[in-house]
């Protein structure tokens, strides 16, 4: 673990210092840790020819790490999917909706998105080998609705590997609180510093063990904030 945990808002500063003031920019940053996810799933399975794994995507920051991973995953010869909970007007940022572009012209990558679980989407989550959990991240403010909850639902009945990114969607990274649901991961991966809430031990039942993956962000970023 590198140095103390912090919490999602001084995860939120020392991103803007880094974007802002070094010009570290956000786009590379969920590029590495895009990049960052796809090598801890290359180390854990080895060989990942024809293994189904899905990404299931919110509209935010945290479905663009995930468009990355898949992209990269393409690369190794795996069945890569995104589900989009939404429609790909509502991605938020100008990073996830570049690598949503990207992604959009894969032929190597099946994409499904819409603002429900259709029948399909479930199977598609039910049957992966591996899923990676990109719906929400440290940002998670509201109720889990529909077609969020449904998702959860689905990756927590699914026999897959799940991998978390940043945090299980649903767990409050500050405090380990659970919100309505949360998705039970076989893994996290979280980026720069690990957050409170994946520190405290009524966390790991859902979070499985938790790797650290630096992104890139020059130390520098923390002045003023840690």
């Amino acid at each position: 673990m590198r140095g103390a945990p912090i919490t999602s808002d001084q995860m939120y500063k020392i991103e803007e210092n880094g974007h802002g003031i070094i010009g570290m920019r956000r786009f590379l940053m969920m590029e590495n840790a895009g990049h960052g996810i796809s090598d801890f799933i290359v180390v854990k399975f080895k060989n990942l020819k024809n293994k189904k794994i899905v990404a299931v995507c919110g509209t935010g920051n945290n479905g663009g790490d995930g468009l990355v991973a898949v992209r990269h995953l393409a690369g190794y010869g795996a069945k890569t999917s995104v589900v989009l909970l939404g429609s790909p007007s509502d991605i938020k940022s100008e990073e996830a909706k570049l690598n949503w572009g990207i992604v959009e012209k894969m032929d190597t990558v099946e994409i499904i998105f819409g603002k429900e679980v259709s029948d399909a989407v479930r199977k598609k989550i039910l049957s992966a080998d591996i899923i990676l959990d990109g719906i929400f991240g440290t940002g998670i403010k509201r109720d889990i609705i529909d077609p969020h909850a449904s998702a959860i639902d689905a990756i927590n009945k699914s026999k897959a590997y799940v991998l978390a990114i940043d945090v299980p969607s649903g767990l409050d990274p500050n405090t380990a609180a659970i919100h309505d649901k949360v998705v039970k991961a076989d893994a996290t991966i979280t980026f720069h510093r690990m957050k409170k809430g994946l520190a405290k031990k009524p966390a790991r039942k859902y979070t499985g063990p938790v790797h650290v993956e630096w992104i890139g962000i020059p130390p520098e970023a923390e002045r003023g904030v840690l």
